[in-house]
């Protein structure tokens, strides 16, 4: 039987800047697909959702500089996973994202969390691969989504860093991470895309766990990945895509009743196959130890 913890009760919020290289893939400064980005635009609403999280929260922002020799740094979810005092530092799919790392852990070290390792050398943890943005926690499991960038052998290095959770795998049926289909909207909540491939998954999910799940659905793929915090004031609060991106979904985030809802834009992130939460990482601590 898994443990369960209260669910969304964050102090911290640690963040990492928008580089002059957005848009560029890592490695080979390419630009990022067909789409064209709009790099102020990205900064700007970067700066909405660290102000959003510093100043209407309630959090403690921990802001790590950007740095242009790594392109894709800012999507730090991707980098760690953590519960509780523990942060496993995942190892991207690409090569050239594993040194964006380094700064992740020294904050980490910084906050005194139990820091794990998942392994720099290729026989390291037998060639894993995870990255956070295909980490589902729910306060009582963990789901890990199969995907191009995260394989079996990651999600079992995640199960054995975690053993008080269960951790089980779904194949990621819509999108390309599996939180760009869906998210937490509370301690019992998923948020889950309208989309058949997102249905699929879901249905994995609820064939895989014992609890039962809220259902909220929404619409818009795009919609689907929100953050849900309990901030220090015990309000419950919903970082969703504003109704200028995501104008169907807007509906379903009114049914949470009692809730602060935040819009917050993520468009130029998004055209990138990021979403919300891939702009952050959320942390629980009783005491700053800077």
């Amino acid at each position: 039987m898994a443990n369960v913890c209260p669910y969304g009760r964050f102090t911290h919020a640690v963040v990492r800047g928008i580089p002059e290289t957005f848009g560029k893939v890592a490695g080979d400064g390419r630009e990022n697909g067909e789409n064209s980005v709009d790099l102020a635009k990205a900064q700007r609403q970067f700066g909405v959702l660290t102000g959003a999280l510093r100043q209407k929260v309630g959090l403690q922002l921990i802001e790590i500089p950007p740095d242009p020799e790594l392109p894709e740094s800012w999507r730090l979810e991707d980098v760690a996973v953590i519960q509780g005092d523990t942060a496993l530092i995942t190892r991207p799919f690409k090569q050239q994202r594993r040194s964006e790392a380094e700064a992740i852990r020294r904050v980490m070290s910084e906050l005194n969390l139990t820091v794990v390792e998942m392994g720099a050398e290729e026989g390291g943890s037998g060639g894993a691969t995870l990255e956070g943005s295909d980490v589902l926690f729910t306060g009582r499991e963990f789901f890990v989504g199969i995907s191009s960038h995260t394989n079996h052998r990651g999600a079992e290095v995640l199960a054995d860093t975690f053993r008080d959770f269960a951790v089980s795998t779904v194949p990621v049926c819509g999108g390309a991470r599996l939180k760009n289909i869906c998210s937490m909207g509370g301690p019992d909540t998923v948020i889950i895309s309208d989309s058949d491939g997102a249905k699929k998954t879901l249905r994995m999910m609820e064939q895989l766990t014992d609890h039962h799940y809220e259902v909220l659905t929404v619409p818009e793929e795009s919609a689907a990945n929100c953050i849900y915090i309990k901030g220090p004031s015990k309000l419950d609060y919903l970082l969703h895509r504003p109704a200028e991106e995501c104008p169907d979904s807007i509906s379903a985030f009114q049914k949470l009743q009692d809730y602060t809802l935040l819009p917050t834009a993520c468009s130029e992130a998004s055209k990138l196959g990021a979403s919300l939460s891939s702009l952050c990482l959320l942390i629980n601590r009783k005491y700053t130890y800077f």
